[in-house]
């Protein structure tokens, strides 16, 4: 079953009137670990102290549930709870939050639509992974609703925003930190386990203030992540995009990084899109190298994100900007209502699998 024993994500959950705690998802139900396995570190109600203990810790607690979970079934299934009888929490306390833009299909398409005389692509774009800091006091966990932002749209004009929009993302959890001066080692030494993310987006506030510095008002109000941390352990890895020209030699990949997933975006329940995360240019060994060369620091609990997931064909793009070309080509809904953007009481929804597996969605409701 896709949440079974070769999945096994990680969450903050809590029964009614206990606080919350650590626990794995196991098909329809969640196990709660401090109780099946004893250990006061899942106590916490995040899992940052757990990913702190680092990979070796991480590998040998996903074998010792799996061993609970398949031999020692009948002592743990006490343990076990119903989803339906708890409430899931922010899985982690977040650190600091930086958002990549590492789709060639997406930025080349935002491209054409605000520079179409020019290239599309800026001329550092194939040479490093661009990225922008956010704003980590507004990640949210799924579910949580998203109150539309207001700001300037143009010069001496303010008010709600009129071109609210999503990006379905994937969202990276980093364990274990680094000395402030020090570049990140491997991959897999830091990077606990992956997170869908919905970094939503206010398209008219961006247009008039991302010159020369980039996202600000337009981003920081809202960014929402699935409530279930995939551990990397359990994903199926692909070799990444080829990439012309060559990345200097700290961004050269020396394992697969590539991720195969099937993206699906959901508006009132209606799929709009299917981005595919491999076709992604920039792989997150690649983020993380170049977000820490500078010598900035790595905390436990910082996330990290892929930037809108994009593919070639229109039914392959990330964001409604992309879907309806800047609201001049809007998308049809089944039950005959159209969308440029997102209207007061839209539903998005975020889902994606890795073959059999499936990554905990993430879904929020504009008020």
């Amino acid at each position: 079953m896709s949440w079974g024993i070769d999945n096994l994500p990680y969450g903050v959950f809590s029964a009614p009137g206990q606080p919350p705690r650590v626990g794995v998802r196991y098909g329809d139900r969640v196990l709660d670990l401090t109780a099946a396995l004893h250990d006061e570190v899942f106590a916490a109600p995040s899992l940052n102290p757990f990913m702190a203990r680092g990979p070796a810790a991480w590998r040998d607690t996903r074998a010792l549930i799996r061993e609970k979970l398949t031999n020692d079934l009948p002592v743990t299934e006490p343990h076990l709870l119903p989803l339906e009888q708890v409430k899931l929490h922010m899985p982690f306390e977040v650190a600091d939050y930086v958002d990549f833009y590492c789709s060639l299909e997406h930025a080349s398409n935002v491209g054409r639509m605000f520079r179409p005389d020019a290239e599309p692509l800026m001329p550092n774009w194939r040479h490093l992974p661009v990225g922008y800091h956010g704003r980590s006091g507004t990640v949210v966990v799924s579910g949580t609703p998203v109150r539309r932002p207001s700001g300037q749209l143009g010069a001496g004009e303010f008010g709600p925003c009129r071109k609210l929009d999503v990006e379905a993302e994937l969202g990276f959890v980093i364990g274990v930190p680094t000395e402030m001066g020090t570049p990140a080692g491997a991959f897999e030494d830091h990077v606990f386990g992956v997170t869908l993310v919905n970094d939503w987006s206010a398209r008219d506030i961006q247009s008039w203030e991302y010159r020369p510095l980039g996202p600000f008002l337009a981003k920081s109000f809202a960014t929402s992540v699935s409530p279930w941390v995939t551990p990397l352990e359990a994903l199926p890895r692909i070799p990444g995009r080829a990439q012309d020209p060559e990345p200097l030699p700290y961004l050269r990949r020396k394992a697969d990084w590539g991720l195969d997933l099937t993206v699906e975006i959901l508006l009132n329940g209606e799929v709009v899109a299917r981005p595919p995360y491999a076709a992604m240019y920039w792989t997150p060994d690649q983020m993380l190298a170049h977000l820490t060369v500078n010598g900035a620091s790595l905390r436990t609990g910082d996330l990290f994100a892929s930037g809108t997931i994009s593919g070639p064909e229109r039914g392959e793009r990330g964001s409604l900007i992309e879907l309806t070309w800047n609201g001049t080509d809007p998308i049809k809904l089944a039950n005959g209502e159209t969308r440029t953007f997102l209207e007061d009481g839209d539903t998005v929804t975020i889902r994606a699998t890795a073959g059999d597996l499936t990554l905990g969605e993430v879904s929020g409701t504009v008020v």
